[in-house]
């Protein structure tokens, strides 16, 4: 557990999880410490992991790093708040598709500027047009901008050239999350950024999101692949061995750690 040092705001305490850092700040408080430092200095940025981010994590080291120097890492997955309780650990849900409407519909004024790191221009359009008061800069960048520096960079500046109060990075995950670590690095960008998947298309219409009794039940991912199976059915597939083992390893550590040693 640490503190995770927040400019202009309540001192968060940071506990990981499955090898993974959650900030344990509840979602209407997330949306306050938002818009009380939307003026702060310098850039900052959000990550919302789930368990397919929790699973990768597992086998790729190197991409530690982008969660652990978030502003603000914040639990997108029902299952994993469940895993935590059992250890156990409260761990509130903050799903970036929940966190970016309720900005659009309290944070984000009319007039303001805000930057979009888009899937393709037709998102950029939906986006124009459902908010047509705002100033909306924004960029496409090609597939596999993640592993292509020449890409990455054209992200950072176009970050840097918009100074905008917002920016929403909306290409998945990990090259959201390497976006917002690359201009967080670079140190020339203003504003927060939001890692957040495909929220733009759910708040756009474009893709549906799961009923509300879905995504409390915790069974979201059940509508998820029914609407995109070809996509999505390896990816959940393949995440249910590993989190378990993740899981068991997780729950031995702490039974140890409770354990006082006997002399």
């Amino acid at each position: 557990m640490q503190s995770n040092g927040i400019a202009k705001g309540p001192a968060i305490q940071r506990h990981y999880f499955l090898n993974v850092p959650f900030d344990i700040i509840k979602f209407d408080d997330v949306v306050e410490l938002i818009a009380a430092t939307r003026n702060a200095d310098g850039f900052r940025y959000v990550v919302t992991p789930n368990v397919d981010h929790v699973v990768r994590l597992s086998t790729h080291a190197e991409l530690k790093p982008l969660y652990e120097g978030a502003w603000l890492t914040l639990c997108d997955s029902k299952p994993l708040v469940l895993l935590a309780r059992a250890m156990p650990l409260k761990l509130p849900r903050v799903t970036g598709a929940d966190l970016t409407a309720c900005l659009f519909g309290t944070v984000v004024k009319d007039g303001d500027h805000i930057a979009l790191v888009a899937p393709n221009e037709a998102v950029v359009a939906r986006m124009r047009a459902k908010f047509p008061r705002l100033s909306i800069g924004a960029h496409v960048p090609p597939f596999g901008v993640g592993n292509n520096p020449a890409e990455l960079a054209k992200c950072v500046d176009f970050v840097v050239r918009e100074k905008a109060a917002f920016t929403f990075l909306a290409i998945g995950s990990p090259q959201s999350e390497k976006i917002a670590h690359a201009i967080k690095m670079d140190g020339r960008a203003v504003g927060t950024a939001l890692c957040i998947g495909a929220s733009l298309e759910f708040m756009t219409g474009m893709k549906r999101r799961a009923p509300r009794w879905m995504s409390k039940a915790g069974i979201e991912w059940v509508h998820r692949l029914a609407t995109d199976p070809k996509r999505l059915w390896r990816r959940y597939v393949f995440s249910v061995l590993p989190l378990l083992r993740l899981t068991l390893a997780e729950f031995r550590q702490r039974r140890t750690a409770r354990v006082p040693v006997s002399r």
